[in-house]
Formats: C-alpha cells, sequence, structure tokens
C-alpha cells in the first residue's frame, strides 16, 4: 500500500542513462535501438505509441513509496497499490477528469511498450522481451467515473533496481519540468554528475543519441538552445546548470552551489492516517479516500494555502460536508 506522502521521489539508475522513455510530445510510435558501450537497447512501441518521460512518473511514484517503505524496515511487494489522486498531486499532475484519463493512457503506454535489453539491474542480467509494468487494473471508481484505487504490478526488471536500491533520488522541481526534453536532460544529469559531483561535458551527439531524441541535428540543437537560454534568464533546471559552448557543439552540466528542493508539503497537505479514522466518525458513511481526494481538490482549487494543521483543515471540511449532506443508513 502506498501511502507514505512524504516519500522522496526516486528513479531507477537504468532508465536515467539509457533513452528508454520517448521525448516526443506526440504518439511515437517509431521501434528504436540503441547501444553504448556493452549496453544493447531495443524499444518497441504498441499501437498507444512508446511509454513517455510523462509515464515515467508513475515508475517514479512506485519506486519512492518502495524505497520509502523499505528504509522504514516494512515489507513490500512488486504489486503497489496507491490512491490515483495521490500520485497526480505529487508528481504536479492535473487532478480534473484529464488528469485521469491521461494516468490511464499512462498505464496503458507503460504496459505496451516492449523492452529487450542486456542492462543488468540488480545484478541480473535479463535477455527477453518485457514491459515496465506487468499490468495495471482500477480496483474501486468514484461515483463520477474517476479511479480512487489503482493497483500495479510492477516488472522484475524495475523490481530488481529497487531491491539493489540502484535508485537516485530526484528534486521534486523535476515535477515542475513540464517539457519531456527538460526532464529527460535533469535525469542524465543528476546520473553523471551525481550529488554533490563534478561538471560533466558530452559532444551535442552524444547528448541526442542518450536522450533518445529522434529530431534533426539541427532542430535537436535548437530545442536544447532554448533550454539553456530559458536556464539562464530564470535558472529553472533543479540542481544542474546546463550550457552550450559558444560552438554550440559541447553540453556542459554542472552542479548548482545550492541543492534547492520543494518540500512535498508545498505539493500537497500531508493527510495522516490517523486523520482519515477521525474522519469516518466525523463523516459516518462516508469513504474517507474518496472525502479525502474531494478535500484535496477543494484545497487545490482554492489557490494551495499553507495549512498550520492539515489534519484539523482536513476534519473541519468533512465535519461541514457531513452537515451538508449526511448520509442516512
Amino acid at each position: 500500500m502506498c501511502d507514505i506522502f512524504d516519500a522522496a521521489p526516486k528513479g531507477d539508475m537504468a532508465s536515467m542513462e539509457h533513452p528508454i522513455f520517448s521525448v516526443s510530445t506526440k504518439p511515437d510510435l517509431s521501434k528504436r535501438e540503441y547501444a553504448h558501450g556493452d549496453a544493447i537497447l531495443r524499444v518497441t512501441p504498441s499501437a498507444n505509441g512508446l511509454a513517455t518521460v510523462h509515464d515515467r512518473d508513475v515508475l517514479i511514484y512506485c519506486i519512492s513509496q518502495i524505497m520509502a517503505a523499505l528504509n522504514k524496515g516494512q515489507q513490500v511487494s512488486q504489486v503497489v497499490r496507491f490512491k490515483a489522486y495521490d500520485l497526480l498531486v505529487a508528481t504536479n499532475r492535473g487532478t480534473d477528469g484529464r488528469g485521469y484519463e491521461q494516468l490511464k493512457a499512462a498505464f496503458k503506454r507503460l504496459q505496451g511498450t516492449q523492452i529487450e535489453t542486456n542492462i543488468i539491474t540488480g545484478g541480473e542480467s535479463q535477455w527477453d522481451v518485457f514491459s515496465l509494468i506487468d499490468r495495471a487494473r482500477i480496483v474501486r471508481e468514484g461515483f463520477d467515473g474517476r479511479m480512487l484505487d489503482v493497483e500495479v504490478r510492477l516488472s522484475d526488471w524495475v523490481f530488481n533496481a529497487i531491491r539493489a536500491k540502484e535508485v537516485l533520488t530526484l528534486n521534486r522541481r523535476y515535477f515542475r519540468l513540464r517539457k519531456p526534453l527538460e526532464r529527460r536532460l535533469y535525469e542524465i544529469a543528476r546520473k553523471h554528475c551525481g550529488w554533490p559531483g563534478k561538471p560533466v561535458k558530452y559532444g551535442l551527439d552524444t547528448i541526442q543519441k542518450k536522450c533518445g531524441s529522434q529530431s534533426t541535428a539541427k532542430e535537436f540543437k535548437r530545442l536544447l538552445k532554448t533550454i539553456v537560454e530559458q536556464d539562464e534568464l530564470h535558472g529553472h533546471f533543479p540542481d544542474y546548470t546546463l550550457r552550450l559552448d559558444e560552438a554550440g557543439e559541447l553540453v556542459t552540466f554542472t552542479p548548482r552551489a545550492a541543492k534547492t528542493a520543494l518540500p512535498q508539503a508545498s505539493l500537497f497537505p500531508m493527510i495522516s492516517e490517523n486523520a482519515l479514522q477521525k474522519a469516518r466518525v466525523i463523516a459516518p458513511g462516508y469513504d474517507v479516500y474518496a472525502l479525502k481526494a474531494d478535500y484535496l481538490t477543494f484545497w487545490d482549487e482554492k489557490g494551495r494555502q499553507e495549512l498550520k494543521n492539515a489534519d484539523a483543515a482536513f476534519l473541519g471540511w468533512c465535519k461541514k460536508r457531513n452537515e451538508r449532506n449526511p448520509i442516512r443508513r
């Protein structure tokens, strides 16, 4: 059960180093082959297209939850269950109907994308065809059709990486990066620079290869230059700066002087399990998890005001909801 709301975002190192996910903003139906050193990778899309960098949010959320549970000494499983709303908020996604539909589409692409590789995770080399997730299913849906509980079975390849702790912590601002290419560049910087780390340099062709971009070299250079210019103006790129040399052929990633992160509380209020138990008494007959999802939607729409006591605010809202519309049993 994924219920650790302050879990630090984590990604598996193998897919941070190699271009497993598409950076295209349109459905990507192209097959790809990638070789770097001894690593060989073949990725084949389903009719829904390749899994995208944004679809990776599902894996990041699951990995983060499992690692947090392991660090607490808890038993973990390859099958994880979570509240869809929690994932959407934790990964800075929309919580309207479109957000839920996009999540369903992500499940389809993650399950449908087929991977062949000799890249080792958890000390095990696995040369066969597999998907990033074996299956995903909606356990419960709300009265309005929104998914509430979701169950995902991670592939052996991903779970091996988790068990071997071949993961890296990501800055929460990663989820504020909207361009797929920006996210992919951050993953490369995080994997190869480390933290604290030293600057690393790559030729433009190597970076394009690692990003898995299907753009022409000229277009990729233009896209990268735009990201660099925006970072020079706003410093929006988390943890690292990225710069091009004068010829525009060499990319340098440099760790920033101070590592900046958004606390989880700034993304959504952390409502405790104890508060959910109290909500059952305050609002008898209600599904407390549905109440929580509705409350977080309310909080989001009201401008995400800072809460001194998230549990108290939630329980006060539950009390008002029950007073206005009690469930008769």
